[in-house]
């Protein structure tokens, strides 16, 4: 299963925010990695910011190229606004859906869990992080997993809510409402960029 494997915190110093979770990093060395990252830059081209945001949402995440790119053609034949809907299928996928009900500290962790045969929807295990859930689609932990130290402790400690899940802590089981709004979406992201830098 392909995924990035490289130096998290680099990347998060590269766009200047933490995209793979809290940091310290970025507190210690708010400036770019590298020989000149604290040098003063010349102005960015619009492509070059075009692309820098497309790469920042494919590392959040944490998909590849061609997957990205095979979603983005799915949300620009939907009905609506292309950018909207290329963020609303991110956020349907069940790494992110697990992530988001508190089961896993980050999406790396959620993909694990997916991927490992931790997590089921609506009562049978799927192993595939790209799943694209539907509205009223019930993700649970697996029973035998739900002991798991990891998630228990992330569900301890993640009190967050969204209005299009509803999650039940003490039972780990979730269900995804809906399609999420765009203020809903809490990341730093600008789509417009995105679908910009794709229509070319």
């Amino acid at each position: 299963m392909a995924r990035y494997r490289g130096p998290k915190q680099k990347l998060a110093r590269r766009f200047g925010e933490p995209i793979f979770g809290p940091s310290k990093a970025l507190e210690r060395k708010p400036y770019r990695p590298g020989q000149h990252g604290n040098a003063r830059r010349r102005k960015e081209s619009e492509y070059s910011v075009q692309l820098a945001e497309k790469q920042k949402v494919k590392y959040t995440y944490g998909l590849l190229e061609k997957q990205f790119r095979n979603l983005f053609e799915k949300a620009a034949r939907k009905k609506g606004v292309t950018g909207e809907n290329l963020l609303k299928f991110l956020e349907s996928r069940l790494d992110n859906v697990v992530f988001r009900l508190g089961f896993a500290r980050t999406r790396r962790q959620a993909r694990q869990l997916v991927a490992h045969g931790h997590v089921m929807v609506n009562d049978r295990v799927s192993g595939i992080p790209s799943h694209l859930l539907r509205p009223g689609d019930i993700v649970e932990v697996r029973p035998k997993s739900k002991n798991l130290e990891m998630v228990k402790e992330s569900a301890e400690r993640n009190r967050r809510s969204f209005p299009y899940l509803e999650v039940d802590r003490n039972r780990l089981v979730g269900k995804f409402l809906d399609y999420p709004e765009r203020e809903d979406i809490p990341e730093n992201i600008r789509e417009q960029l995105i679908v910009e830098l794709y229509s070319k």
